[in-house]
């Protein structure tokens, strides 16, 4: 897995390829928790290259999200491939986050 964040003026958009699963998901988990911990609140998950996500990687989700909207912010995903959409509504996700086609649709959303 490969994460790279991209610090906008109010957004920040965290770009994952690979897979997060039971081994990558704790260093997913830190990169969300430090955005927050840091005041950052509207953040973008760039799926495009994201090939698989685990329930270890959909709690570090749910978790960002909650702590996000606790504060005022939002996590919103862009770009979600067909695999991972269905991942998401296998169990229930896609009505939680906004998902957009087009990363500048997604930082418009803020």
């Amino acid at each position: 897995m490969e994460i790279t964040v991209k610090p906008l003026k109010q957004v920040d958009i965290v770009k994952v390829s690979g897979r997060i699963d039971s081994a990558t998901a704790p260093q997913f988990d830190n990169v969300l928790k430090g955005l927050l911990d840091r005041g950052r609140r509207k953040i973008v998950i760039d799926c495009q290259h994201l090939e698989y996500v685990s329930s270890a990687g959909l709690r570090a989700m749910l978790a960002a999200l909650k702590a996000a909207k606790t504060n005022g912010g939002n996590v919103v995903l862009a770009q979600v491939n067909e695999r991972v959409r269905d991942t998401l509504a296998l169990v229930g996700f896609q009505t939680l986050f906004l998902q957009y086609t087009d990363i500048v649709d997604a930082v418009d959303s803020f």
